[in-house]
């Protein structure tokens, strides 16, 4: 039976550990309240907005392309519906960089609201799998209730049915995570063959799906308090600027700390904070912690305490926002918010990022040519002639299949043969490679080494220009 963390805890002790493991270092379930409110709201239509994008981005085509796709065992990306190659995996890391900075630079003015806004593992853990949980088992009482008794029909009737669908949606979310490493096409036409003309993927499905399975069914805010890196930089990068949810404590506190809600005491004459320690803040936070302590690595800025607070402060007559979003040094000092210098130098790098991106996006080619000289070959003599052997690799990232392919010297007389036949096919998103011979007649040759520029034809259409080194005596007798 899980333990309950509605345990007694000292305020000396909480910075030294964590709320979901207990003094053995066990895991300790956490079973909160749920919440509602104006902010809980937003988040509901941002999170189900953000869920439908994630779902329908592998399974939408943008000029045949899918919109999203990281197919990393063929080394081929679809970013915005734009085709990438192993030879545009620069694009690629520089779009990590820009995502990478622009993380960085809203971790800075506002703390860790992408963890708690826009992260599918909090959107599908809060607005998923814990709705599911209240509609089967109830509010949180009803929860700790149900964990308690002993095994019973209600219980497994309920943790049956909870378990069931959990099992089927982390199926659900295997089979969209697939496509967008093997392509919707992919996965659709293996669901509708037969399973075991597909055994390694199925396997790898299953896996998959018992990696979400064991997600949000036990591991859980473990994830984002354990495993994501991302909660030790915010470490890093917060400051007293940083907008966070912050608990009020100059309002809170007052000179003489907390006090339950009593009508008959004068809070103003007895020094009493607005704080009236009723824990619904603790009740409703999914992970546990208590943001009267301050800033912590845990909270993922969810905004539930916030709603809660709220709705206590409305309910004892008291002023709202006493938790709200807000930086240390407007609770402490009164001071507005101030764009820094560090958050000036993380905007001009992402703009700088954003601008190259932009830049290289507009150079880059549909089709990408690349002629190299064989290696260990030098030349050879044909009478008046040089020959030069070359291998060639024409990569096509259209969705047209080019049928007509050749090739012609640019600025200097010559002839240029292929081994095998003359016009060359390369279906589209694909690519086609084979060998060449370059002959030049030596006396139109300046020196031993002469830069050549070869033009790529398909039909009467150019459609990229490459250049590569030709290689010749460096004395003619």
């Amino acid at each position: 039976m899980s333990k309950i963390t509605n345990e007694a805890f000292s305020p000396d002790s909480y910075r030294d550990t964590i709320g979901t493991i207990d003094k053995e270092g066990k895991r300790k379930f956490i079973y909160p309240k749920k919440p509602s409110g104006k902010f809980y709201s937003y988040r509901k239509g941002l999170s189900y907005f953000l869920l439908l994008i994630l779902i329908a981005n592998p399974f939408i085509k943008v000029n045949g392309n899918q919109f999203m796709m990281f197919n990393i065992l063929e080394r081929r990306f679809n970013i915005f519906g734009f085709p990438f190659w192993p030879q545009d995996f620069y694009l690629v890391v520089l779009s990590m960089l820009i995502g990478v900075v622009f993380v960085i630079l809203f971790t800075v003015i506002f703390g860790r609201i992408f963890c708690g806004w826009i992260c599918p593992q909090t959107i599908f853990l809060e607005m998923v799998f814990r709705r599911i949980e209240y509609w089967i088992e109830g509010d949180r009482g009803a929860q700790i209730r149900l964990a308690k008794q002993e095994w019973n029909g209600e219980k497994i009737r309920k943790k049956g049915l909870k378990w069931t669908l959990f099992l089927i949606i982390s199926f659900g979310i295997a089979n969209v995570f697939l496509a967008y490493l093997i392509g919707s096409d992919a996965l659709i036409e293996m669901i509708e063959d037969s399973p075991l003309n597909h055994l390694k993927t199925l396997i790898s499905l299953l896996i998959f799906t018992g990696i979400f399975y064991f997600i949000f069914v036990w591991f859980r805010e473990q994830v984002c308090i354990i495993a994501c890196p991302y909660g030790r930089l915010q470490g890093v990068l917060l400051d007293n600027k940083s907008i966070n949810v912050a608990y009020d404590f100059v309002r809170g506190e007052k000179e003489a700390g907390r006090a339950k809600f009593n009508k008959k005491v004068d809070r103003d004459s007895s020094g009493k904070g607005d704080c009236i320690d009723c824990r619904q803040c603790v009740n409703v936070c999914p992970t546990g912690i208590d943001i009267r302590n301050g800033t912590q690595l845990e909270c993922v800025n969810c905004t539930a305490c916030i709603d809660e607070c709220d709705s206590i402060m409305e309910s004892v007559g008291f002023p709202k926002g006493l938790i709200r979003y807000a930086s240390e040094d407007e609770i402490e000092k009164k001071a507005p918010f101030k764009f820094t210098a560090r958050m000036k130098g993380y905007s001009a790098i992402l703009i700088i990022l954003i601008g190259m991106l932009i830049g290289l996006l507009f150079l880059r080619t549909d089709v990408e040519a690349l002629i190299l000289r064989l290696p260990g070959q030098l030349y050879q003599h044909k009478g008046e002639n040089i020959s030069n052997v070359f291998t060639y690799k024409i990569i096509n990232k259209t969705n047209d299949d080019f049928n007509a392919i050749h090739f012609k010297l640019d600025g200097i007389k010559g002839t240029l043969k292929l081994v095998g036949n003359q016009i060359l096919k390369v279906p589209k998103q694909g690519m086609s490679s084979g060998t060449l011979f370059v002959e030049i007649n030596q006396y139109l040759l300046e020196n031993d080494k002469t830069k050549l520029k070869i033009e790529v034809y398909n039909g009467n259409k150019k459609i990229e220009t490459t250049a590569t080194s030709f290689l010749s005596p460096r004395t003619f007798d």
